[in-house]
């Protein structure tokens, strides 16, 4: 294996000391305050305000002002003009985002600079192309908004879930109230700084960092649409929250992902794609590809191949553009993900992991797979959201149908062969809201993402994805 010397990322954002919460177009201080911890190091990277029920009320007035006399009755033109803005800042401070993102978040900096950055600004170029067309999206002959939307976003794609919940947002007409992930709050309000920048109206969009308490404070606050991203547990509860309301919500949750290999696929490809699937931003995606479904004939070539490329995985640090596993994000996530290890193991599964130094300070926790799994195991059927992979094999196509289905989760499931009719085949019995063909992984602002069962309702992206803000 080739020997990679150091690339450092040499790009430092400025970072400040502190921040404060962004209401009404400006930063103000919050009842509270907690620190934002780097997780490759444990640093201290700033303190920020934590916003309490009052600081939410008085973004939602704020939001509810500005929906009322400048956004909403603002032509679908005008609003364009702003996401537009918006989406070339973002492109022009690109790297100051991507290494702020790995800093606060732990993924590398390659995952930044490659996917996220880009993607968000893609959301706010695609969705301010549809402000002035929303009459012809299908959608009936004069949608309005909503009104004032609540938004709680995840920690693991912190930039590019806020891009997918404020983009569409606003191109309809509303305003926005949004909580980000407690730690990950950097890039947000970093966000807010360029809304500033772009001379966005004052109150369009409110950034409140904060714990669980402030997300619930937001949800049971007067707004008229909550969209959430984040665990199924707490989408059941947010469900059983706004029940018997009138606000429109969607939710999307947590995934256990099958990415099926059947006998006739292109094993180089298809290792590749399992990589991708389940080590991409350490595990922690809701769509990961956790469970490996591989035809018995060629179980053990698949995983040799397997095995080999995860061993050239470089773990470290994240501002390295050499780096390919970051650190995980937070001491209780990677206590949950040690857990859930510690029991596949105790359950008789075979667990490998390479060979590899870990840095001394920071979370970090090796690329893992698992061989010998049964689908009764919590490994196969909890979801880790971490770089753990459970193995499972099959004989026939239809008991890969069923041991894919047989999870209470249904967000996304991967197929690779060399047959176009047995990937339409699986992939119309496949219950899951995505299923991706030859390829795992793949978004585009143009196309809806959403799940079934336990991983929630609704549609983000395309056009599918403007009805959850629109009132038709």
């Amino acid at each position: 294996m080739f020997e990679y010397a150091p690339a450092p990322e040499s790009v430092r954002p400025d970072i400040k000391e502190h921040y404060g919460l962004f209401i009404d177009g400006e930063f103000v201080d919050g009842q509270d305050v907690f620190k934002s911890v780097n997780p490759a190091t444990e640093e201290v990277l700033f303190t920020v305000a934590e916003a309490g029920e009052a600081d939410v009320a008085r973004a939602v007035a704020a939001a509810r002002r500005a929906q009322e006399t400048v956004w909403g009755p603002m032509s679908g033109t005008e609003r364009g003009k702003y996401l537009f803005r918006i989406a070339r800042l973002l492109q022009e401070r690109a790297r100051e985002f991507a290494v702020a993102e790995s800093l606060d978040n732990g993924k590398p900096i390659k995952e930044t600079r490659d996917f996220d950055v880009p993607t968000a600004a893609q959301h706010f170029f695609y969705h301010a192309g549809w402000a002035d067309k929303l009459s012809y999206a299908g959608l009936g002959a004069d949608p309005k908004p909503l009104g004032v939307v609540g938004q709680v976003i995840p920690w693991n794609f912190p930039l590019l879930m806020l891009a997918w919940k404020i983009a569409p947002a606003l191109a309809c007409g509303n305003t926005v109230v949004l909580k980000p992930a407690e730690t990950t709050p950097l890039t947000a309000l970093m966000f807010a700084e360029l809304c500033q920048e772009a001379d966005l109206p004052a109150g369009v969009v409110n950034i409140l960092p904060g714990a669980g308490a402030a997300g619930a404070a937001v949800v049971n606050s007067p707004v008229d649409k909550v969209a959430f991203t984040g665990s199924t547990a707490v989408g059941r509860a947010i469900a059983k929250a706004v029940a018997g309301s009138k606000k429109k919500v969607t939710l999307e949750l947590g995934g256990k992902a099958a990415n099926i290999v059947f006998d006739d696929a292109p094993i180089d490809q298809a290792v590749e794609g399992i990589v991708n699937g389940i080590f991409f931003n350490q595990g922690h995606v809701c769509c990961a590809g956790s469970r490996l479904l591989v035809q018995e004939s060629v179980a053990d070539d698949v995983l040799a191949r397997l095995k080999e490329r995860v061993s050239t995985l470089r773990v470290g640090d994240p501002l390295d553009k050499n780096t390919d596993i970051g650190a995980i994000n937070s001491a209780e996530q990677l206590a949950r993900i040690t857990a859930l290890t510690e029991a596949g193991r105790g359950e008789g599964a075979d667990v490998w992991q390479p060979a590899c130094d870990l840095p001394e300070n920071g979370f970090w926790f090796r690329p893992t797979v698992f061989t010998g799994v049964q689908q009764s195991m919590r490994i196969a059927q909890e979801e880790i959201f971490g770089p753990v992979l459970s193995v499972l094999t099959f004989r026939t196509p239809d008991e890969a149908i069923a041991k894919a289905n047989n999870t209470p989760y249904g967000l996304s499931a991967g197929v690779w062969t060399e047959k176009g009719s047995k990937i339409l085949w699986a992939a119309e019995r496949l219950r899951a809201g995505v299923v991706w063909a030859n390829t795992f992984n793949q978004f585009d602002a143009a196309s809806p993402f959403g799940g079934l069962k336990e991983s929630g309702y609704g549609r983000e992206g395309g056009r599918q994805g403007l009805e959850a803000y629109l009132d038709v």
